[in-house]
């Protein structure tokens, strides 16, 4: 997909790699809706990229836990724009730690990162489907691809995330919607900053000695040259293929070794 003149659509874009989203995509010349649960964000990258362009950017405060709060997103984006072309689902949380980690935090983690997904298909899709096509794309982890050290909640509904686009890639790949899902280790956003700071979530140290840690502009150039592409991985960590294909082939070697990274990092 050629991003110039087109409508976008961006979640939990009000700072880390979901503003680097939008900011690159207005870049590329589209017009972009900037979601947000802290509308302050929103609006302030709003305000920048219309500075730079008039009438191209729109920021929404939204809270996307509830299917109701999905839908109107969209409706308020086509509303102001007309039909969107592109939807990012990059909205995420990574909260609790193991087994134990409370029922809320479980709740709160497949809303966001699993549920808002879908609910964001489910409106989407028959308009594409009239249209004939339409560019999903979302962010798992890398996480969803092999595992999260340190929070369940965290790598269970990033697996389910990816298993997501994966269904939609299947589904309705040769019907004219074509489906990305954005994989990456460590990026320097706020919730890597948290991590460090937390014993709940995934774990900062185990993100660091994993691989690199990218800046959230090095993201967004991977994901403008896949969308570009229209191929489903995006992979902004290329060891994380790598992983893959160990965990694919020799995978109790791969369970060992992250249990060793655990024991490496966590102590146990």
């Amino acid at each position: 997909m050629d991003l110039a003149g087109k409508m976008t659509v961006v979640t939990g874009a009000g700072n880390g790699i979901g503003r680097a989203l939008a900011e690159r995509f207005h870049h590329e010349g589209a017009k972009v809706v900037i979601a947000d649960r802290d509308g302050t964000a929103a609006h302030g990258v709003a305000a920048e990229l219309n500075a730079l362009r008039a009438g191209t950017a729109l920021g929404i405060e939204v809270d996307l836990s509830t299917e109701a709060a999905n839908k109107s997103l969209i409706d308020q984006a086509e509303g102001f724009f007309g039909p969107i072309d592109l939807f990012f689902a990059n909205a995420g949380v990574g909260l609790g730690t193991d087994v134990t980690s409370p029922e809320e935090l479980w709740d709160v983690s497949f809303d966001i990162n699993v549920h808002a997904h879908r609910w964001a298909a489910k409106y989407l899709v028959p308009g594409w489907l009239a249209r004939g096509e339409g560019y999903f794309c979302s962010t798992a982890s890398a996480a969803g691809v092999l595992a999260q050290i340190g929070s369940a909640p965290y790598s269970v509904t990033k697996h389910a995330a990816l298993a997501f686009a994966e269904w939609m890639s299947i589904t309705y790949g040769a019907r004219g919607i074509r489906v990305s899902c954005l994989c990456p280790q460590g990026v320097n956003t706020n919730m890597l900053k948290g991590a460090d700071q937390s014993n709940d979530g995934p774990s900062g140290n185990v993100v660091r000695v994993a691989g690199a840690v990218l800046e959230p502009a090095e993201v967004a150039d991977a994901v403008v040259r896949t969308i570009r592409d229209e191929t489903f991985f995006i992979l902004p960590h290329p060891e994380v293929a790598e992983f893959a294909k160990v965990k694919a082939t020799e995978h109790e070697r791969w369970l060992g070794g992250m249990r060793k990274l655990q024991k490496r990092v966590l102590g146990f």
